[in-house]
């Protein structure tokens, strides 16, 4: 009796397991690039838009290189999201290009509104051109220093007077005086010749007494002394306020410094004791 030896059969190797396809890559360059995309047309967000498209750009085309690979499916959304996000990338640049722009000519816009409220000159008693000397000088220059009663003239028609100083008498209840300085008073004029109203509210006066320049305290003595000036001025009309100040009793001079408003450049008299 013989047998017949079978040999075992093998059937063919079963395939490899397939992961799961990585897609991830292409799906967040999508979403990154549409949303750097519609930042790009707000200028404001321009950076936001920058940051966005570079990162879109990076993971769509890493995201192209694994479908080319085989471990992702999504080639053409990762195509998609790259080329949004270089898209993004370009929008950045201009939406920057547009703010800069923006912000200079803001600058620029600015700066000729400040020149178009810097004084023009200073008039005398006289009503001619002058400066401390009296002499006369170009109404396009600011004097770098005014004498008593010489007015101080701004684009617009705002004008600003400061008077000599005299001696005062600071009353019982008085703030500010200090004991063995003298004290002096000063009235501020201020005339609106132009059509537009002024407002007075942000007018800030200083003084500094002698040749080293020392602070001259202000001195506050009831209603009619260093309260200033409050509400505004119309076209055509004049306001005066007085101001006192405590300064050292060897002190020659006073240097008054009256400051309009912010969109107003500083005036300075000086003022002989």
């Amino acid at each position: 009796m013989s047998h017949s030896m079978q040999q075992p059969q093998y059937g063919a190797p079963a395939p490899a397991p397939v992961g799961p396809a990585r897609n991830g890559l292409g799906i967040a360059a999508l979403v990154l690039g549409i949303i750097g995309t519609v930042s790009g047309f707000i200028p404001l967000f321009f950076w936001l838009a920058g940051i966005l498209g570079l990162i879109a750009l990076i993971l769509g085309l890493a995201g192209r290189g694994r479908a080319k690979r085989g471990e992702a499916t999504n080639k053409g959304v990762a195509l998609t999201g790259a080329l949004l996000g270089l898209a993004a990338l370009i929008l950045s640049v201009v939406g920057a290009v547009i703010t800069f722009k923006a912000v200079d000519d803001a600058v620029t816009d600015i700066k000729k509104e400040l020149n178009s409220t810097a004084p023009k000159g200073a008039t005398g008693s006289n009503g001619k051109g002058a400066n401390a000397s009296g002499k006369p000088s170009a109404k396009a220059e600011l004097p770098e220093v005014l004498a008593a009663d010489d007015t101080l003239v701004y684009d617009g028609g705002l004008e600003v007077t400061v008077s000599a100083a005299k001696a005062y008498k600071p009353g019982e209840f008085a703030i500010g005086h200090e004991s063995g300085n003298r004290a002096y008073s000063v009235t501020v004029t201020i005339t609106n010749t132009g059509k537009e109203k002024f407002g007075a509210d942000l007018l800030t006066l200083t003084a500094r007494a002698g040749e080293k320049g020392v602070t001259a305290e202000e001195i506050f003595d009831g209603d009619t002394v260093g309260g200033g000036f409050s509400g505004t001025v119309l076209p055509g009309k004049t306001a005066t306020a007085q101001f006192a100040f405590s300064a050292p009793a060897d002190a020659k001079t006073l240097s008054i410094e009256v400051s309009p408003g912010l969109e107003h450049e500083a005036g300075q008299w000086e003022l002989k004791l």
